[in-house]
């Protein structure tokens, strides 16, 4: 390895390969990084391919890349000769084009030369998913044209490239699954706070930030929370001791529950408190080990009423006074707040007990708060 890389430029690359995992752009030092190590134009990091449907995740260096990729992306993909590498082989553009032929090879005339760029090496990583990502590096006709040394060098980085994808895919996924979950929390409604192990808060959802806004029955001192009155607080802070004593002893989850007076006089928030399981590993200070469920039944339902018409078969009219009967007036406030009759509202009603199934408009409410349109 000394040979074609210093053990310490090899150590500190491979460390911004990981390190580029938590950058804003992912891996933008390492790909500079390996950009000034191979001498490059270029250096470019498919991450995602392009397809018919949509365009490809393509992370590159240089001056041009916004124009280069659109163009890569919109036309020259489907002439890309570097087709259906086996993943870990590193082959250069002469192994395809040689040099005699490229003046009658499109890719290279129409996009290649353009840019500059008559020199490329490349490598493809296979996933464990089945995708695959590519590394392009690139050297303009100036540069000298990439040797077995070259290709020796992207070997040795390939297995810490594919682990950072891999971690990557992997991080996105759980990252989508995360945000999908607190999404449909917010949608439902529920305010979240997540303590650490000392009963700090360390997040909020945005249900919970319109609560703490509001300063009525939920405060936030510093990172402290505060709720009710002082007896309220001292009480939810027994709670939360009194989880994490459980989750420290390894004792079967623990639920704590609390109701909240508040000041302006609606109606009083509800609390639940409860560990977040850890894993048997997880170490260190700052940890999620505490969640608080806030629910404020002044809060209304923002079920779009176009999904409660698809659901249920209703018409607009239907949809539209069921929403307003969920969100808790009587039949008169929907009447009148429709400028409906009562007689019209009672007629609507009745259609929708027909197509609902339900006798009763307490379960009709019932119906659709526990229905997915809560979701939608």
């Amino acid at each position: 390895m000394s040979e074609i890389i210093s053990v310490e430029t090899f150590s500190s690359m491979t460390e911004s390969l990981y390190l580029g995992l938590q950058q804003k752009i992912p891996w933008k030092t390492f790909l500079h990084d390996l950009q000034g190590q191979m001498q490059a134009s270029y250096v470019t990091l498919i991450v995602r391919p392009p397809s018919d449907d949509a365009d490809g995740l393509i992370l590159s260096t240089g001056d041009t890349v916004d124009e280069v990729q659109s163009s890569y992306n919109n036309h020259f993909f489907a002439m890309d000769p570097f087709v259906d590498l086996s993943s870990g082989d590193v082959v250069t553009l002469d192994e395809f084009i040689p040099v005699r032929d490229r003046a009658k090879s499109d890719y290279f005339q129409q996009f290649l030369a353009p840019i500059g760029v008559h020199h490329i090496l490349g490598t493809d990583i296979m996933n464990s998913d089945g995708s695959k990502c590519s590394l392009r590096i690139s050297r303009d006709n100036e540069g000298v044209a990439f040797s077995d040394q070259d290709k020796r060098l992207i070997s040795l980085f390939f297995p810490h490239l594919k682990n950072a994808l891999e971690l990557y895919h992997q991080i996105n996924r759980t990252e989508t699954e995360r945000d999908l979950y607190a999404g449909a929390v917010d949608q439902l409604a529920v305010g979240t706070i997540i303590l650490d192990e000392e009963g700090k808060v360390l997040q909020t959802n945005h249900v919970a930030q319109d609560l703490l806004s509001e300063n009525d029955g939920l405060k936030l001192l510093g990172n402290s929370l505060q709720v009710g009155s002082t007896r309220d607080t001292r009480r939810l802070r027994e709670m939360v001791k009194h989880v994490l004593a459980s989750q420290n002893g390894n004792t079967p989850s623990v639920v704590e529950a609390l109701r909240i007076q508040r000041l302006s006089g609606k109606s009083d928030l509800g609390i639940v408190v409860r560990s977040i399981p850890t894993n048997q590993w997880a170490e260190g200070k700052n940890s999620p080990s505490v969640v608080i469920f806030v629910s404020d039944p002044d809060r209304q339902s923002k079920a779009p009423q176009e999904v409660v018409k698809a659901l249920f078969d209703l018409t607009p009219s239907e949809a539209q006074l069921a929403m307003l009967l969920a969100n808790g007036l009587t039949l008169d406030e929907t009447s009148e707040k429709l400028c409906i009759s009562r007689n019209t509202a009672r007629a609507h009603l009745r259609s929708i007990f027909s197509k609902t199934g339900v006798t009763r408009q307490t379960m009709l409410v019932r119906l659709i708060l526990k229905s997915v349109a809560t979701l939608g």
